[in-house]
């Protein structure tokens, strides 16, 4: 599974890279200076590694005087985070990581990307902090793992806040221990961030003159007239970051799994088995970026077995109930929507929509729920073939009945004779059948009314 996730992610990121070759940026027009303005929000994903690095190359290649990463963020995977920040310490173009809008969080990872800038700035509202490690699926990681990784994340810490004062790198660091979190307020007040500004312009006005240290040297910000220039993601990329949501895996997963059962149930088209292999490929992409409970996944399958079961062998919708409420267990478990009390929240903070989860399981659960009624009453039908179907059929006469002849009767040509008073029939007549005798049929003359 995470052979083919890689599979997916670096082909995606090939895509991305050829089309960032296909479009060079324009070079910085006469002398006015640009201000480059990404804007990352949500938890940390390979296609927003892949945006930052496409927006930080294209200000290098304009020269532009500074880059502004607005930044939205709960957190994500370490390892996201570290590119992001390498990415970000050898810019040639000074960064300036924005916590912004009002409202916003740089939390957990996204703390290290904000200390990570060559100025940190935070918008009004915003908080910054809580970046203890957790596993992917936000559970507690071990208690030796959870040292190594602390002490890395600290190491890290003490690096990006060297020229800051000393009760800055302690609560930094308290980010990392306690996970403890922090306002805009007390960041500034304690000279963890920089800057506190309501807006775009109020960041630029305060930027103007200030001197950053960049590793040819330092440089001084001329930001008070600057032409603003925001590059947003690109329209694969915003493609694979739909793909990245939770709610959309969910779904994709959901339908892909039942167009599978539908092609199995009936084999011999290809539209549902093709519809479920696009959605199952898709899911398992958005499965191997977000932070999932595995645990989850086998709910759902058992959930699956337990429609299949109702409909091979139908329980009056027994088993449909117990594969609802277990569709619905599982995927609520999948992205850590549920959690044991005291469970911390997941790195990174996807989770699918409780409602969203409940109407699926519903909905596949009355779906299944028809067709098992569908099989019931099959299962109850009276036989309605072969011999046992003929009586009360139409027919025509071919071959003169007195008493005998010969009538064709769906399509197949049967001996007949004449029930008792009938008169005799000459070909072309409508018969109807009245019963089965042996070889022949048993017929009277139908008039219709």
């Amino acid at each position: 599974m995470n052979r083919i996730t890689r599979v997916f992610v670096l082909f995606g990121l090939l895509i991305l890279n050829l089309a960032q070759v296909a479009q060079p940026a324009s070079a910085q027009s006469g002398s006015t200076p640009q201000v480059v303005v990404l804007t990352a929000e949500g938890a940390l994903t390979p296609v927003m590694v892949n945006y930052i690095d496409r927006g930080l190359t294209a200000a290098e290649s304009r020269r532009a005087e500074a880059v502004v990463l607005q930044l939205n963020t709960p957190g994500g995977s370490t390892d996201l985070m570290d590119q992001i920040t390498a990415r970000i310490r050898r810019s040639t173009v000074p960064v300036v990581v924005y916590v912004s809008p009002s409202g916003a969080m740089a939390g957990s990872a996204g703390t290290l990307i904000t200390l990570a800038g060559h100025v940190a700035a935070m918008a009004q509202d915003t908080t910054i902090g809580a970046a203890s490690p957790v596993g992917g699926s936000g559970e507690d990681i071990g208690e030796t793992m959870e040292t190594k990784v602390k002490e890395i994340m600290k190491a890290s810490v003490r690096n990006l806040t060297a020229d800051r004062p000393l009760e800055a790198q302690q609560l930094a660091e308290s980010m990392i221990e306690e996970a403890k979190a922090v306002t805009v307020d007390e960041a500034l007040a304690i000279g963890l961030v920089d800057i506190k500004a309501r807006s775009l312009d109020g960041l630029l006005e305060q930027l103007d003159g200030r001197v950053v240290s960049l590793e040819d040297g330092e440089r001084t910000l001329r930001t008070l007239d600057a032409r603003v220039v925001d590059i947003s993601p690109n329209l694969l990329e915003e493609a694979l970051g739909f793909l990245t949501d939770p709610n959309i895996v969910f779904l994709l997963l959901s339908v892909g799994v039942q167009a599978i059962l539908i092609e199995l149930s009936s084999p011999g088209g290809w539209v549902a088995g093709f519809i479920g292999v696009v959605c199952l490929l898709f899911a398992v992409f958005g499965l191997g970026i977000l932070p999932v409970n595995w645990f989850g996944i086998l709910f759902l399958v058992v959930a699956f077995v337990l429609f299949i079961l109702d409909i091979k062998a139908p329980t009056h919708g027994a088993l449909t109930t117990a594969g609802v409420a277990t569709f619905i267990v599982g995927a609520l478990v999948l992205f850590n929507t549920i959690r044991l009390p005291g469970s911390p929240e997941p790195d990174g903070g996807a989770m699918v929509s409780t409602p969203l989860v409940i109407g699926t399981g519903v909905v596949i659960g009355l779906s299944f729920f028809a067709i098992v009624s569908i099989a019931l009453r099959a299962q109850r039908a009276p036989v309605k073939s072969g011999r046992e179907a003929m009586p009360g059929r139409i027919g025509t006469v071919r071959r003169d009945l007195n008493p005998r002849g010969q009538v064709q009767v769906a399509g197949e040509l049967w001996t007949a004779r004449l029930a008792d008073g009938e008169e005799p029939l000459l070909p072309g007549a409508e018969i109807m059948v009245v019963e089965v005798d042996g070889l022949e049929v048993v017929v009277k003359k139908f008039t219709r009314k």
